[in-house]
Formats: structure tokens, sequence, C-alpha cells
């Protein structure tokens, strides 16, 4: 009889596992392989994965006007990581950036973005996170000095620069072009970069994607501007650079290259089309084009020559580049911006671009810091920025110096 009611117990256990199996659950498989693919969508390594360091177990130092930053440990590690985080509690960090106990985030860690991300997908990336191998490693986030240390200026930070909610739908736009608005707004936080803050830290309003400043590094205009954005790009365009890191007229380089090794290469052709089609219908309003410094001016004499001395081979007399190998400078977005730091940085420090699967070798730039003076590099940006039907504003002398000074902190 023991044995009967054994063997009846171990039917039930088993029929009870049969049917859970039937039905969704938090740690399933398809649920971890949802959160992997949105966390790789949110590149959410660059600032939680350290150089050398294990997946997710913080460490990255970010460099903000106010002090820096590091990424926090967020494997499930019960003591240093989120291990003890609730579904809730992580919910909490990602829309209204909220840590576990109550305490205020900083706007280094994108929840002014990712709170238009949708419960379903929180609860997708925390699965995820949660699948981990959990990483004994204590990270003290906060090294901002006094007073940005305090975080109770954070409710104000708040009020001022934070509107809390989750994406809505534009009725009148395609499903493609919401799914595009939802990654650009939302898990791919292009805004934290790519547009230009206000004293606080927080994003000028009405500028999103026109450009701005981080750590020493211009993340350009990529709003359909056809002078300093992506106009004149096709959406295809947009996807060749995405995915291999190249298209014909730029080649990735600094964060935007680490970006795309990390990330965007690894996302799926849909949603890579779905971003293109976007960011082809955003705000294209710009100031009329000005006109470019005449080539008489002795600025332009300088840089002309200094450019067919050493730019010329790899670039091209007229500018034209060689696709996928050495970046177009006529009639390019980041060459027109209103911000020449990627330039004048390209030229003092070289320039590295990323490896990706369907590109693994990218091509390099030499540094010229060392038989480039200030003046030299100048003229020549400035040349650069106004001949081929480019047309911005001279480079200085002084601006080179600040940067090269920058560089070698």
């Amino acid at each position: 009889m023991r044995k009967v009611l054994l063997i009846a117990a171990s039917a039930l256990t088993l029929a009870a596992q049969s049917a859970g199996a039937q039905s969704p659950r938090e740690d399933s498989f398809e649920q971890i392989q949802k959160g992997r693919y949105l966390a790789t969508l949110g590149d959410c390594s660059a600032c939680h994965t350290a150089p050398g360091g294990k997946p997710f177990a913080g460490g990255v130092t970010l460099k903000t006007p106010f002090g820096d930053l590091v990424g926090a440990n967020i494997t499930p590690d019960p003591d240093t990581g989120i291990g003890r985080m609730t579904p809730e509690e992580f919910q909490k960090v990602m829309s209204e950036g909220e840590g576990r106990g109550g305490y205020h985030l900083y706007g280094a860690m994108p929840y002014t973005a990712y709170t238009k991300v949708t419960k379903e997908d929180n609860e997708a990336i925390f699965a995820y996170l949660q699948s981990l191998e959990p990483v004994h490693n204590k990270v003290e986030t906060n090294l901002l000095p006094f007073p940005f240390n305090v975080r109770a200026s954070l409710s104000v930070w708040n009020a001022m620069n934070f509107d809390k909610g989750v994406y809505k739908p534009d009725a009148s736009k395609s499903e493609e072009w919401n799914r595009g608005a939802y990654i650009v707004q939302g898990l791919a936080h292009c805004g934290t970069c790519h547009t230009p803050k206000n004293m606080l830290g927080g994003d000028n309003g009405g500028e999103f994607l026109k450009g701005g400043v981080l750590d020493n590094w211009y993340a350009p205009d990529i709003t359909a501007d056809n002078h300093k954005g992506i106009g004149s790009w096709s959406e295809d365009d947009i996807v060749a650079y995405l995915k291999t890191g190249a298209n014909r007229f730029d080649i990735a380089s600094g964060p935007m290259a680490e970006e795309v090794e990390k990330s965007s290469q690894h996302w799926t052709d849909a949603d890579l089309k779905a971003v293109a089609n976007y960011l082809k219908d955003t705000d294209a309003k710009s100031a009329a084009v000005p006109q470019p410094i005449p080539a008489t001016d002795g600025r332009m004499v300088a840089g002309a020559a200094i450019y067919a001395d050493r730019c010329s081979a790899c670039h091209t007399p007229n500018g034209a580049g060689i696709p996928k190998l050495f970046p177009q400078l006529a009639k390019a977005p980041l060459v027109n911006g209103d911000d020449a730091t990627n330039l004048i940085r390209a030229v003092l420090a070289g320039s590295q671009s990323g490896g990706t699967h369907a590109a693994p070798t990218g091509p390099s730039m030499p540094s010229f810091a060392w038989n480039l003076s200030d003046k030299d590099i100048a003229n020549v940006v400035t040349y650069v920025r106004n001949d081929w039907g480019n047309a911005a504003p001279a480079v200085s002398e002084s601006d080179v110096a600040k940067l090269r000074e920058s560089l070698q902190e």
C-alpha cells in the first residue's frame, strides 16, 4: 500500500510540474532570452561591465561635468548586486529612477529614457539579470564631490528634467515607426548622448537628438537635418552603420564604435529598420546653412597645404574618402556640425573604428599631436569644415590647446 501511495504521489508531482511548464514563468527560457536581447538593445554592458571584468559586475567610471559616477553591480549577488531586489523594485529603478530603499538615482543612469519602457519588457530584463552568474564585487557608485553627492537635491532635478511615463504610440504613424521611436526614445536611450544638455545636466527642451558633448566627445546631430544631421543618409545607410559600424558616409569610432560592437550589431533587422524609419522622420528644422569661409582666407590656405600633405592620401584630395575604409569628409554631417570636438580629437589622438561580425577589422588613423601644432590643427580642421560643399564655424588655436590639455590629463 505504501508503494502504491508513493507511485501516486510521484505521478501527481510530475503532473503538477508538467502543468507548470505550460504556463509562462518569469524565469522561463523564453523570458530570459527576451531579456537578454532587450539588455543588449539597451547596451547595459557599456556602463555595467568594466574592461576585463565579469559581465555586469559594475566598475565602469562615468565622467560627468559634476564629477565621477561608477556603474553598479547588477549581477544577482545578494550582498553587492541586485540579488535581493524584487521585480517591483527593479521597475521603480527603470521607470522612476528610484533605487532599492527609496533613494534617487543620478541621471547618468538613463531612467529619463527607460521610463518609456513597458513593464513587460522590464520584467524580462530583470529575469535575465537574475539568471546571470552572481559576482561579489562591491562598487562605490557615487564619487561626486560635495554638494553634488547629496542625493536630496535630485528630487528638484527630477521636477525640472524628468517626465515620467511609458511610451505612448502615435496612432498617426506606422507600427514600424512607433517601434523605432520606442527603441530610440526608450531602451537605446539615444538622447542621453545625442541631445544637448542644460546647465543642470538635463536635456535641452526641443533639441532632442541635435547633438551633445560628453567626456571630450561630440555625439553628433542625428535628426533628418540635411546639413548637420543625417538627412542625406538613406534608411539603408543608417541600418548599415548600426549593423557594421560603417556606411558610404561614415565610420563609427570612439563611444559609438563601442555601442555598435556591444549593442546595435546584435539588433534584429526589423529593429534596425524601425530605428532608421523613425530617425528619417525626426524634426529637421534648423537655422540657415552658413556661408563657407573663403578659400583665400589665410587659415584656409594654410589648412589646404596641411591637408594635401597629411590627409589627402587616405581621405582623397576631394574629401570623398574610401567607402567603409576612410570616412568621407565632403558634405559630412559630423564635419558640418556646430562642434568640432571629434575632428580635433581625431587629429590629436588618432582614431580606431570598432570591429563587428560583418566587418571584423576596423581601420585606424594615426595621431598627429606629435608633429602638428595647435595652430596647424586649427587650420586644417577649419579647411576641412569649409571645402567641398561644407560650411561650418572656424576652429581656433585655443580650441585645440584646450582639448589637447584635457586629453593629457
